[in-house]
């Protein structure tokens, strides 16, 4: 039931054992690669915003899926590698290359979107843009705003959400100054991530072989048989293409039906009201998740779908019995009661986790401090001593940078704290359970606010607690996630030859900011921002969202909120006894993740996907055995690459033929 994967070898590598019985293998970091995994990057950190502001269609850089990521990579592999190969053998990418290509691929689609830019630029400007007598920003907000960290012209910001005119295009001077300012401490917050997934690398990939399903479909499709046959083996496989057509065709249907209303559409959503209307039952299907749940423990998946349906019940008889919270929270499930619920389990999974990686964190720390030559860090992308003072050096300088824009410096440790705990809470969920759409139940802004009391932190604080909702508000994507995936790749293919991998994915992230911040200001600039997607760039959406939070909370002064304490301990309780259970009692059929991820709202629309993935692997297992589910294998990974093709070559069409709002892809 686990998932077994292995990387052929390949005549190409080396084979010089000179680190024990395991080959060892080129870097796979070319400059072939590098230039490959650069141009895939532009392409994303560009094509993604236009996708989803201009042409409104599907959202290809949204959640950890990262859908532009496998499009893009599965036209380069099917297409231009096998035609290089066909003209000749050598022309064709290594496995290594492609992986490299691949890894700078998935970390460039967490910045574009939901991960950074189409935040950073909005909320830097709608602070001014949209302040009004009646919402009081001027007096209860401004005067906190350093004029570092946002444009001070406020005819550059005019043009910005409402288009330049004919002949002025993009005005550059006034973004400088808050541009290099946020840029280091974004790049300080990427390393960081980058730094913690080092350290925790062996423990989650090697010491508890975690499944990662989300790289499986662009490690299929790297996998060579040997053969030297130009078109890769995943490729030649029928059933796999018996599984890309379904949600190709499906997708199609949808698409053309947006063109010609004659055409039939597929209906895919619905919901069901529950418990007097109180809660809503979605009823969703997702081809990608269906795929990604078959690769996962049928424990975990149905941990999942039976949590999630046992927080619909809760949501319901608490609807029905009246029992709710006054807080206001933000990014959060409708009752503050489940969100603080959520966050508790979130911390107890993180912790526990913690201790039990105890014994490879004191080797980690053991080798950074004393250089303990009986540890051995030569299979990480960089030194132990590397990434534990790298990540020491990155939170002082976010520590400071914070504290500069008017945090309180004791608040500084309590956030970057819940602020870790969220993206490695959330990370480990994307890496064992293979949810490919997950956010925070309560993001660190709120917790700091709800568990400290906003009459202790102070107006400053408050601000400057709303500025991190660039970062830290609706992470369905991030650079941790992805740097994780990327590391279980190289793990396959580069072996002990990880260390240029990480100016790959510096590289990647560089070129992806900069690439992403050029095309949403020519986009916003060109067409205006208010015309372009109304989440990221209209009053009630993510410009509004953080100083909707700060004036929400220096309007209403209070201390902290002991319902969402006592939320937290009981969440954060049920979870210590689920891990309990798990780790005493061998028959013990329910998995803690579960309970983790029912508490997120989105895990709503994934649960029909969840549990359809598990009952059909259940039944496969129970009268095919390890050999039916592995031979079944590439049709669900098929449903996986047809459903992000399909998305992704529509975009293109539409393109073209200046088609919008065709969304055919949802999750």
């Amino acid at each position: 039931d686990s998932i077994l994967t292995s990387a052929h070898s390949d005549d190409r590598t080396s084979v010089r054992a000179d680190d024990g019985d395991r080959p060892r293998r080129s870097t796979g970091v070319s400059f072939r690669s590098l230039l490959t995994g650069t141009i895939l990057a532009i392409c994303i950190s560009t094509g993604a915003p236009y996708g989803n502001m201009v042409l409104r269609g599907s959202y290809m850089a949204l959640d950890f899926s990262t859908a532009g990521a496998i499009f893009v990579f599965f036209i380069l592999v099917f297409l231009v590698h096998t035609g290089l190969g066909l003209i000749h053998p050598r022309l064709a990418f290594r496995p290594e290359e492609l992986v490299v290509v691949y890894i700078m691929a998935i970390v460039s689609c967490s910045i574009p979107t939901m991960g950074l830019t189409e935040y950073l630029l909005p909320i830097m400007s709608g602070a001014h843009y949209y302040a009004t007598i009646e919402n009081e920003w001027g007096v209860l907000i401004h005067p906190y705003i350093k004029s570092w960290m946002v444009p001070q012209e406020f005819t550059a910001v005019k043009f910005f959400y409402e288009g330049s005119p004919r002949g002025v295009g993009i005005t550059w001077l006034p973004w400088i100054v808050p541009l290099l300012s946020w840029i280091p401490l974004i790049l300080s917050i990427y390393f960081s991530m980058a730094c913690i997934m080092v350290m925790l690398r062996k423990q989650w990939i090697v010491r508890e072989r975690l499944a990662f399903p989300l790289v499986q479909v662009p490690l299929a499709m790297t996998e060579d048989d040997g053969s030297g046959r130009a078109l890769k083996p995943f490729f030649r496989n029928w059933l796999m293409w018996v599984g890309f057509a379904i949600p190709f065709v499906i997708g199609s249907l949808k698409a053309l039906h947006n063109y010609y209303n004659f055409v039939p559409t597929v209906i895919t959503q619905t919901s069901i009201p529950l418990f007097r209307n109180t809660a809503v039952l979605q009823i969703a299907l997702s081809f990608p998740m269906l795929g990604f749940t078959y690769l996962v423990n049928t424990e975990i998946a149905f941990s999942i779908w039976f949590f999630s349906l046992l927080a619909r019940a809760q949501e319901g008889t608490f609807g029905v019995l009246g029992i709710s919270s006054p807080e206001k929270l933000y990014y959060a499930p409708p009752e503050p009661i489940v969100a603080h619920q959520g966050m508790g389990a979130f911390l107890v999974m993180v912790l526990f986790g913690l201790w039990t990686a105890r014994s490879h964190l004191s080797d980690v720390f053991r080798k950074a401090f004393k250089g303990d030559p009986t540890v051995d860090d030569s299979d990480e992308m960089m030194s132990y001593r590397f990434a534990v003072f790298g990540l020491i050096l990155a939170n002082v300088f976010i520590g400071l940078w914070l504290w500069t824009a008017g945090m309180t410096l004791w608040v500084v440790p309590i956030y970057l704290g819940i602020m870790y705990v969220v993206f490695l809470a959330i990370t480990r969920i994307v890496a064992e359970g293979g949810i490919a759409a997950a956010r925070a139940p309560l993001i660190p802004s709120d917790f700091v606010s709800s568990s400290l009391g906003n009459s202790v932190l102070g107006s400053s604080t408050l601000v400057v607690l709303g500025f991190t909702y660039v970062w830290a508000a609706d992470v369905r994507t991030f650079v941790m996630a992805s740097t994780a995936n990327g590391l279980k790749l190289a793990e396959e293919q580069l072996h002990r030859n990880k260390r240029a991998l990480f100016w790959a994915i510096g590289l990647s992230i560089v070129v992806s900011i900069a690439a992403s911040i050029w095309a949403v200001m020519h986009m916003s600039y060109a067409y205006g921002g208010i015309n372009l997607n109304g989440w990221f760039f209209g009053p009630t959406g993510g410009p509004a969202y953080p100083w909707n939070y700060a004036t929400g909370e220096l309007n209403n002064p209070d201390g902290p909120d002991w319902t969402g304490w006592i939320s937290t301990g009981v969440g954060g309780t049920i979870m210590a006894l689920l891990m309990l259970a798990r780790h005493n009692f061998l028959w013990w059929p329910m998995h803690p993740l579960g309970f983790a991820v029912s508490t997120i709202s989105m895990t709503n629309y994934l649960t029909l996907s969840v549990f359809l993935a598990w009952l059909i692997k259940t039944i496969i297992l129970k009268y095919g055995g390890p050999t039916l589910f592995h031979r079944a294998r590439p049709f669900f990974l098929g449903l996986i690459l047809g459903q992000f093709f399909v998305a992704g070559l529509w975009l293109v069409i539409d393109y073209f033929t200046g088609m919008t709002d065709n969304n055919i892809y949802w999750v």
